[in-house]
């Protein structure tokens, strides 16, 4: 049952009057719940509740966050096939992609669990006292990681699970012991209530302090101003357009406290055709990127749309098989009329450019909210010359630059903005002559690809999604795995504290059992 209303904590509220639907792409219509836009009053009451359940909920346990994460993981997957349903109302997007992505969810959430309950992710440093050193002594010193307070997220249009109400910034901000504020997307506020119940509920389940989860609906942009404002809000996290993200960025950094907004804005994810691969495998690469050019509508942010080669007549005979094969895919849906007429908006403004020749664009019609799929062309001068062709169109097209030669070809990569992926597309013995052309990539990217695509996501340890700036606002940080739990917490040291009074993590018998750097050595001994 959608109330529509916002959950204050464990309460649900709407004292506003603006109100407004959701739309169903598939079917271009509206759905049928409305829903209530927070007001002033009620994002004051939500920000101060998570406030006051910080001083809570930072001292709780590894292991009864663990427990609060898996039985969230646990309350999402006892949403069954309302979940589902309301979730491809929303999106467009088919059934198996919301079963795909709701399983993506609960191992998030899981595998944060897990991070707890080892514990070792505080980076307990222990330097032990000198107190005989010469000329000086040297004082105990004790370092870890803690929570800096409450967290806004704003969830993502295209990714209305792993990126949204329950996705990957705010399992993370959970299990570093900070509360959440999300701000649900207006494309899919049925969903974000619905797994925001699933949370709420966990937390009740789970004996979590009123106010560590809070989830408020807007259809503008003025709810998630006022919480990126908010004085008792210490982070935020986004993932979205770079319009989007970087006035966020920007109304954080102008605060009188002004605080980090780890912001995933998106990316054009350059892919290099090393000559010998176009050659020996040009035909196999053509297939396998036209389906990762329109996968999800090419409605990813790992989406490939530059690929990057030297002419030659293999060059030629990749993009004709990359054109023939790309028109054979049919058409899908889009997330919403309004990215869809963004997309052929931005689409059109990039084949109108100087030198650009269209390839492959589907010329049949299609249903209302369908995206056609398009490859243009363009010589490596033309692209040096116009950054309006370097820029993101968010969907199913891509830029084939044909580049005079290898030096042109590092030339164009080094004048990229900042990328999430870069991918090398190579024969085994020829990679190794062009060092200069994987260390320039390199410097652009977060995660290096070789011989394959970036679309698909692994959620793990080693896993880096983030890049130079605009493709994130922090490049030290990832959004996905393990290491995501970095962007809600500082490190803190105690100097000659009272050991009967120091946390768990950092006391001599080490009663967490966790590795810890002491004295220079990592190990699980205590002191």
């Amino acid at each position: 049952m959608i109330t529509g209303k916002n959950h204050i904590g464990n309460q649900y509220s709407a004292k506003g009057t603006q109100t407004y639907k959701t739309f169903n792409p598939q079917l271009n219509i509206e759905n049928e719940s409305v829903f209530t836009e927070a007001t002033q009053e009620e994002i004051d009451a939500a920000v101060t509740l998570a406030s006051e359940a910080f001083e809570v909920y930072r001292a709780i346990s590894g292991a009864k966050k663990a427990e609060f994460l898996n039985s969230i993981a646990d309350e999402i997957l006892a949403l069954g096939d309302t979940l589902i349903q309301m979730y491809c109302s929303e999106s467009g997007l088919p059934e198996g992609r919301a079963i795909g992505e709701r399983g993506r969810t609960i191992g998030q959430l899981k595998s944060f669990a897990n991070v707890l309950t080892e514990g070792s992710w505080v980076e307990a440093t222990i330097d032990t006292a000198q107190p005989d050193r010469e000329p000086m002594p040297k004082s105990d010193l004790r370092k870890m990681l803690i929570p800096i307070g409450p967290v806004v997220v704003f969830g993502a249009s295209n990714f209305p699970l792993a990126f949204s109400t329950a996705g990957g910034d705010t399992a993370s901000a959970l299990a570093s012991g900070c509360p959440v504020i999300v701000k649900s997307h207006p494309m899919h506020s049925g969903t974000g209530e619905l797994v925001a119940s699933a949370i709420l509920k966990a937390a009740v389940k789970t004996g979590m302090p009123n106010g560590v989860f809070s989830n408020l609906n807007s259809s503008g942009i003025d709810v998630g101003q006022e919480l990126v404002k908010h004085p008792k809000v210490k982070a935020v996290g986004f993932t979205g357009s770079y319009k989007g993200g970087k006035a966020l960025f920007d109304l954080a950094a102008q605060r009188d406290e002004p605080i980090t907004v780890f912001a995933e804005m998106g990316s054009v994810n350059p892919v290099v055709l090393l000559p010998k691969a176009v050659e020996s495998k040009g035909e196999s690469l053509a297939k396998t990127y036209a389906g990762s050019i329109t996968l999800g509508t090419g409605q990813f942010c790992t989406n490939p749309g530059l690929l990057l080669g030297i002419k030659s007549d293999a060059l030629s005979n990749f993009i004709q098989q990359l054109s023939d094969e790309i028109l054979k895919i049919e058409p899908s849906c889009m997330l919403h009329p309004n990215i869809h007429d963004t997309y052929n908006k931005n689409k059109n403004t990039a084949i109108s450019q100087n030198g650009i020749n269209i390839s492959a664009d589907y010329p049949s019609d299609t249903k209302p909210n369908y995206a056609k799929q398009t490859v243009t062309t363009v010589d490596g001068d033309t692209f040096l010359k116009n950054v309006a062709l370097h820029q993101e169109v968010f969907g199913p097209y891509a830029i084939v630059v044909q580049c005079e030669n290898d030096r042109q070809l590092e030339e164009v990569i080094l004048k990229l903005e900042g990328q999430l992926t870069g991918t090398i597309m190579a024969d085994a013995t020829e990679i190794s002559k062009y060092s200069k052309i994987v260390s320039a990539l390199q410097n652009r990217v977060g995660r290096i690809i070789f011989n394959g695509v970036p679309t698909g996501v692994e959620v793990c340890p080693s896993m880096m999604h983030g890049g130079p700036f605009p493709a994130s606002t922090d490049s030290r940080f990832t959004a996905i795995g393990a290491h995501a739990i970095k962007r809600w917490v500082r490190p803190f040291s105690y100097q000659d504290w009272p050991k009967q009074l120091l946390p768990d993590a950092l006391k001599d018998d080490n009663p967490l059992g966790i590795i810890r750097n002491i004295d220079g050595i990592q190990t699980q001994k205590h002191l």
